[in-house]
């Protein structure tokens, strides 16, 4: 069958750049230019074998019949390891020269195989490569198909932690002229263990004809991880979340294909117990290792909801919404606890009795002053072990284009007119509904750094500016509007900042349900959490045009250091002058005093 194959290849082996290089350069021009495809049946699909010369720029224009796509594959190329994509490449443009769009460039340093697909009339392939004396070979395979047309079972999505797929018809032959792929995704923290319990392809040494590669990523682009053919069992192991996988067939000697399993390895290594508290969900991670020094395994854990189940694979993982699972919420001054129970039941060792130890892992996610702390304890047989650990809510702060708050604005700077109203609103990303969010502090700043001078917008929930509203409590939301204006002696940007506070919606006496607060108590009512979110800058339209003035650019670096302190050589030279002046600065110091500009906030008017 190998003969046969090598004397098909030969039948259509075109030998380009054949030409030796003073013929080459005397000529002008490549000698190893061409024109390939067709019309006919038997242009339905090519190899090209191409052994390349040193210094040479070969071009070849492939062009498709009418109501057919071309996908273009270099399954081997052998190029210089040594050499730069910028000196030797190949790449690849939509219509019938280089001065097409550029589909694709690629080199030895990439480690993927290159696949092209389009519908263009004509592709052009061009090959560069540079002076090294080395062999350089290129095994290109293409073919045409009618576009829209599908294979049954011809790749597709994988999410669950574990799954199993096959090549299509497997175990019968594979189709021919196919090009499958799997994306296969699991949750953040595990990777992915791929074992091929079966493959039969086509068998090559460069697996150039029917192949399966495996890339270590989302994909066709990521890491390649292998290129299988022939027969093999091999199994493959991500480093990331995704892998993905792909069958490539040619048009002769279809065999069964193959057939995959997969399962999820929890990336981080887990002796005993974890918990990650987030904004929406804690999720309990159990090591298997853990639960059978006590003689337990994964049948024996139950949630205060039964219901809810674990994810099983090298670990345990109950991944628990915060309003759900049977989770309880505890609102205290200044906090709101989350707990539930993994409880572990014992197997009996007959009806009345058990020699299994009792054990319950009581969960437990605290939001309190600034982060979420993280707590987990395992009573057994009132033995209390104890973690813990910080993270984070999620909270953002954007511009918007109205008071409906549906189209949020992601230009960045964004220019506006003075007096134009502006629309921000902070978001909390959390499921528990409860929860509510309070603007409790908003300032402005010239600065990203909120140096002086700042502005206040809002102070302890009170509007401090006569354009400034803030709207009422909308769950997980915080809104306001101003009119846009500009620091006196300063640029156009501006940059916000908010202090937040988030509280139960359900406290009647808490911070965020008092308001408005201008004297603050002795007491205030409790809040439970509290963080800064930023957005910026906003700047003036004017200060568009301005902005790619070198000018504007020297005002700009100013700007930023005018705060900067002075080095040792400005210090001892400041001193040394008012040593000189002091009695002069003395008599003029009141008038001077009386006479400063302070930093302050005006109302603009308008700029046409």
């Amino acid at each position: 069958m190998g003969a046969v194959r090598r004397r098909v290849l030969l039948a259509l082996l075109i030998v380009p750049c054949l030409a030796e290089l003073n013929s080459t350069e005397s000529e002008g021009k490549s000698s190893c230019q061409a024109s390939v495809g067709g019309s006919s049946q038997s242009d339905a699909h090519r190899a090209l074998i191409l052994q390349l010369n040193p210094n040479e720029d070969c071009t070849w224009t492939l062009e498709r019949p009418e109501n057919k796509s071309i996908r273009l594959i270099f399954s081997h190329f052998q190029l210089d390891p040594d050499g730069g994509c910028e000196s030797e490449h190949i790449q690849v443009f939509e219509g019938n020269s280089t001065k097409g769009s550029l589909l694709g460039k690629f080199c030895s340093k990439h480690d993927y195989i290159p696949v092209f697909q389009s519908s263009s009339n004509t592709l052009t392939v061009q090959i560069v490569t540079d002076s090294v004396r080395i062999q350089r070979t290129v095994f290109i395979f293409y073919y045409f198909f009618s576009p829209g047309t599908s294979i049954p079972d011809c790749g597709g999505y994988l999410d669950s932690l574990e799954g199993s797929f096959t090549s299509p018809n497997y175990p019968n032959p594979h189709p021919e002229l196919a090009y499958c792929v799997w994306h296969i995704q699991v949750e953040k923290g595990y990777k992915i263990k791929l074992n091929f319990k079966d493959i039969f392809l086509e068998t090559d040494e460069h697996c150039r004809f029917d192949f399966i590669a495996v890339y270590d990523g989302s994909s066709t682009t990521s890491g390649l991880i292998g290129q299988v053919c022939g027969y093999a069992k091999p199994t493959f192991e991500s480093l990331s979340d995704s892998l993905t996988v792909v069958l490539s067939t040619d048009y002769a000697n279809s065999y069964r294909g193959f057939s995959a399993s997969y399962t999820s390895i929890y990336a981080e290594n887990i002796n005993t117990t974890s918990l990650i508290c987030s904004s929406d969900r804690m999720r309990a991670i159990i090591s298997k290792s853990y639960l059978a020094s006590f003689k337990y395994n994964e049948n024996n854990l139950q949630l205060n909801d039964p219901t809810c189940r674990p994810k099983i694979s090298n670990v345990v993982e109950f991944s628990i919404p915060l309003d759900g699972c049977g989770t309880i919420k505890k609102v205290e001054d200044y906090s709101v606890t989350y707990t539930n129970i993994i409880i572990l039941i014992p197997s009996p060792t007959s009806e009345v009795i058990t020699r299994q130890k009792h054990l319950q892992i009581i969960l437990k996610c605290e939001m309190e002053s600034n982060s979420t702390v993280e707590m987990m304890y395992i009573t057994e047989d009132d033995v209390i072990q104890n973690q813990s650990g910080v993270g984070k809510y999620n909270a953002s702060m954007a511009l918007f284009e109205s008071n409906s708050f549906e189209k949020p604005i992601l230009e960045s700077p964004y220019y506006v007119d003075l007096n134009q109203t502006l629309f921000v609103q902070v978001s909390l990303r959390t499921s528990d509904p409860n929860l509510v969010v309070f603007l409790d502090t908003c300032i402005a700043s010239p600065t990203p750094d909120f140096a002086s001078p700042t502005y206040d917008l809002i102070k302890s929930g009170c509007n401090q500016d006569e354009t400034c509203k803030v709207y009422p409590l909308s769950g997980h939301y915080g809104r306001f509007q101003f009119d846009a204006f500009k620091f006196l002696r300063s640029l156009g940007s501006v940059y916000l900042q908010c202090k937040i506070l988030i509280c139960d919606s359900s406290d009647q006496q808490s911070r965020c349900n008092q308001g408005c607060v201008s004297r603050r108590k002795r007491d205030i009512s409790s809040y439970k959490w509290k963080t800064d979110s930023v957005i910026g800058p906003i700047r003036l339209k004017k200060d568009r045009s301005a902005s790619g003035n070198p000018g504007f650019q020297d005002q700009i670096h100013r700007e930023e250091t005018q705060n900067q302190p002075f080095d040792s050589l400005h210090l001892f030279s400041f001193v040394a002058l008012a040593l000189n002046v002091v009695i002069v600065a003395a008599l003029i110091a009141r008038r001077f005093v009386n006479q400063r500009a302070d930093y302050k906030y005006q109302k603009l008017q308008n700029i046409n």
